[in-house]
């Protein structure tokens, strides 16, 4: 078995901003350039206008959205699948189990559904009966044609049927009075009488109406013996095996469907690995289909697949909190982090590579990167690190911005073959997120939870070019901040609305009284302040609110 490659997913943090996808793609070709063959950038959370626009605009397409990274059973599963077909006979599925030593295969129907499960217990306790006195051990409910097949029959005389109906194998191994008798208690159009060349119980069960003869040992028949089977209506048949063997081979003639076992436990391809190792922890099942849509089979997994390595593996960018990570990233192994926010990092099962510099942007960070590895960065490449700068520090005007995001902006404007000033232009132009969304939308689009001594809360930032839309959507986004706050059981839920062109910001809080009266900015309105100079979140908005969280709590 050919193991799948390491698949390693490069992604930000949910409510993705421009800089946590720009850098998550540009990080991606990074990897791809310096050999990790299947890096792949995504996203956990949905895009906005301006890095649609940003993406155009350079010529790429959103990366694929994951909404959970834990485990599946698709990650581990067999597929190629060794299957039955449910109408086929079981000696050839027979084979197929002895030949691979499998337990069981899963049966599909004509539209390759998963229909069932057939066992070597079930095939077994068929061709190897227990006898209970009755007639059932001899019966085989299959056509002529497929017991025919099992034992590669020579037809002497007549055709086989195709239809299915139920037969008794009779061995003829009786005295001839004793064998007349025994014809009396069958049912000769549903027998099939298997002998050697005794020539006198031939001619007896044929004229009697047998419906089929099966001459075992590789012996012939005669002419006298064929024209009577002719005129008789009776199929005469030719076994290379033994009388033993024949009949042996006979009973695994019965179709797959007949020995089905229907009351089976199936898997579906994206159920985590977690749920399904307790889902079938209990079961005697020997292996669990994996079915898809329409329930067709598209895997199987058996309980020792469990015990397989995942093949995949995160790197986070732009942030290093699993509160802001995408759903089941700590069932997952993170290899990498690169950020440029405050240490509160996921907890990791080895040592990793953990890039944290307080530069403007990640993308600075993977720009980096590329020029310490002596690797060109292409064209498009280039433009997407200059979106994810140009966005994080409002084009090198926030006080996030460092020297070395200014050294570095020139470079890539060589590279990406733009101004920065043009492209900044253009991104910020692009609609109103004040007019473009909904108040949900708004206080979710580019939105970070956090924790801080044992209190969760929850900030987010939009910008704008002027503070012009915002009286018509005040009511709104207060009401739809103090839904959040209470679904999610929040401190507080906050929003920065900041105007790119005058370098202010608005500060719009759900919280209970006790901490907002903490709040000593100017007010602007009810649960609204106005924050002059401020535009960063995360080196001057963050460290504030951290501080009155700690003076709420202090005696």
């Amino acid at each position: 078995m050919v193991r799948p490659l390491m698949q390693t997913l490069i992604i930000g943090h949910k409510n993705p901003d421009m800089d946590a996808i720009c850098s998550a793609m540009a990080y991606a070709e990074f990897k791809r350039r310096v050999g990790v063959a299947e890096a792949r950038p995504g996203r956990c959370g949905g895009t906005n206008e301006r890095i649609d626009y940003a993406l155009r605009r350079f010529g790429f397409d959103a990366p694929d959205f994951f909404s959970d990274v834990r485990p599946k059973v698709s990650d581990v599963m067999e597929t190629g699948v060794v299957h039955a077909d449910v109408h086929e006979p079981v000696c050839s599925v027979f084979s197929r189990l002895g030949e691979r030593r499998f337990r069981g295969l899963p049966v599909v129907d004509a539209a390759g559904q998963c229909v069932g499960l057939i066992s070597t217990f079930k095939i077994s306790r068929h061709v190897f009966p227990i006898s209970d006195g009755h007639a059932k051990p001899r019966e085989v409910h299959a056509s002529l044609q497929a017991i025919a097949s099992t034992f590669d029959a020579e037809k002497l005389c007549g055709e086989p049927d195709g239809e299915a109906r139920p037969y008794a194998l009779v061995v003829a191994a009786m005295q001839t009075d004793s064998f007349r008798r025994r014809m009396n208690l069958m049912d000769l159009k549903r027998t099939v009488l298997v002998v050697g060349d005794r020539r006198n119980i031939q001619h007896m069960a044929i004229e009697a109406g047998v419906r089929a003869l099966v001459i075992s040992g590789g012996m012939g028949i005669d002419e006298e013996t064929r024209d009577l089977a002719t005129r008789c209506g009776t199929v005469v048949l030719g076994s290379v095996h033994d009388t033993a063997t024949t009949v042996f081979l006979a009973r695994s003639a019965v179709s797959v469907g007949e020995l089905l076992f229907e009351d089976f436990l199936s898997l579906p391809p994206d159920l985590p690995l977690a749920e399904a190792r307790s889902t079938v922890a209990l079961s005697p099942q020997f292996a669990f289909p994996v079915v898809g849509e329409c329930r067709r089979l598209v895997g199987i997994l058996s309980k020792s697949d469990f015990l397989k390595p995942v093949p995949r593996q995160l790197i986070l960018v732009d942030h290093n909190e699993l509160s802001q990570a995408v759903s089941g990233a700590a069932d997952v192994p993170i290899v990498e982090i690169l950020d440029h926010h405050r240490i509160g990092a996921a907890s990791t099962r080895e040592p990793i590579l953990f890039l944290n510099r307080p530069l403007g942007s990640t993308c600075s960070i993977v720009a980096d990167c590329f020029e310490r590895e002596d690797i060109p960065i292409p064209p498009p490449v280039a433009g997407l690190l200059m979106c994810g700068l140009i966005s994080d520090t409002l084009n090198l005007t926030s006080p996030t911005t460092t020297p070395f995001d200014r050294a570095l902006m020139p470079r890539l404007e060589a590279a990406a073959g733009v101004r920065a000033t043009d492209l900044a232009s253009e991104i910020f132009a692009v609609g109103s997120p004040l007019l473009t969304l909904s108040a949900e939308q708004a206080i979710t689009a580019d939105s970070k939870d956090y924790e801080e001594g044992g209190k969760k809360f929850s900030v987010a930032q939009i910008e704008e070019l002027s503070f012009s839309h915002f009286e018509e959507k005040r009511v709104g986004l207060l009401e739809a901040l103090q839904s959040r706050r209470v679904a999610r059981d929040l401190e507080f839920a906050a929003l920065l609305v900041t105007d790119i062109n005058t370098q202010n910001s608005l500060l719009l809080l759900a919280g209970s009284p006790h901490f907002l009266r903490l709040v000593d900015f100017p007010e602007a309105g009810e649960r609204i302040w106005r924050l002059d100079g401020i535009v960063s979140r995360k080196k001057q908005l963050l460290p504030y609110l951290s501080r009155l969280l700690l003076r709420m709590s202090s005696p």
